[in-house]
């Protein structure tokens, strides 16, 4: 069994928790389009790719599946999930399982708008959202929001060009002057993120972990401890089986007042997930049993709680001759 990790990046404990899983019975083979890429360095083999924007890129990782006699292809970035997703079709012709959720599912998860109405059409609690700031003056009007509030671009991911807002004036400057921007709810609760993995044949809630998050850095969980709740692994499978999503993701949610509410979510290993691996939440075990035709068992919350994850900084050194 053989699994290609496309940008890579800095995500040097998703290759090696891979590599241990499959503890010599196959490779893992890692891509980035700049050889300074740490996390490629920890991979079986690596090969520096065109970026995800030249129109040569499938047809260059098609080549490495091809090559390495790849089974499963995952990515760990956002803006390529929707790429590969819409390339599916390609790698599955040549015997490559794309491990990422349908292309609809990818989408509504990049479109902060989309999944709000999803979750408003399927009665599932989520943070209050608008693109019409008409809307948003009525409602603050009459008492159903109040200031401040977080905007945003509708697309987007890593908590990039977030403003807090504060008054009316500085909402009406930032829509005057930006294009595609949402409004959203500033919550005050519990942030909580839970990495879930869905099996790909059966489309079953088979692994849930949460971790409260205790300190954010760059859009990413810096500090969490974790913790369980039933009523949440309730609320969580609902959401996932009505979004039919697949293989493994990452959601961001609040609690508030007792009620649990979706934030957003990443259709692929989020920056905490160490955390649910070292408390052995195995996905990489879950996708290769997936990829060789069999079907995952359910076993929700089957971890320790009260255990903390603190990142913190390491360094890889190389000669020049060294990298890819």
């Amino acid at each position: 069994m053989n699994i290609l990790i496309l940008s890579a990046g800095t995500r040097n404990k998703v290759v090696r928790y891979f590599k241990k899983t499959l503890a010599g019975q196959g490779k893992v083979i890692a891509t980035d389009c700049q050889n300074i890429a740490p996390a490629i360095y920890d991979a079986d083999k690596c090969y520096i790719v065109p970026r995800i924007t030249e129109p040569d890129y499938i047809d260059a990782i098609l080549e490495i599946c091809r090559k390495e006699q790849i089974d499963g292809v995952l990515s760990l970035i956002d803006p390529e999930l929707e790429l590969l997703a819409a390339n599916k079709d390609k790698f599955e012709r040549i015997g490559v399982t794309c491990i990422v959720s349908p292309l609809e599912a990818v989408k509504m998860a990049f479109d902060k708008m989309k999944m709000f109405r999803f979750c408003e059409k399927n009665g599932i609690d989520s943070v209050k959202s608008y693109d019409d700031i008409a809307k948003f003056k009525a409602d603050l009007a009459r008492g159903e929001i109040a200031f401040p509030v977080f905007v945003k671009p509708i697309c987007g991911s890593c908590s990039i060009n977030i403003q807090r807002v504060e008054d009316t004036a500085m909402l009406e400057e930032l829509w005057r002057r930006y294009d595609n921007l949402m409004i959203q709810e500033f919550m005050t609760g519990q942030e909580i993120g839970a990495d879930v993995y869905i099996d790909s044949i059966s489309g079953r809630v088979v692994e849930i972990f949460t971790k409260k998050k205790l300190l954010m850095r760059a859009g990413e969980t810096d500090k969490s401890v974790s913790f369980k709740d039933a009523k949440l692994f309730d609320f969580i499978e609902n959401f996932v089986t009505k979004a039919g999503y697949r293989w493994n993701i990452d959601i961001d949610i609040f609690e508030k007042d007792g009620k649990y509410f979706v934030s957003e979510v990443n259709p692929r290993f989020g920056g905490g997930y160490p955390h649910a691996y070292e408390c052995g939440c195995d996905f990489m075990s879950l996708i290769l049993k997936n990829l060789s035709g069999k079907t995952n068992t359910p076993d929700i919350g089957n971890y320790e709680e009260d255990v903390f994850m603190m990142k913190y900084l390491d360094v890889m050194i190389k000669k020049g001759e060294e990298l890819g």
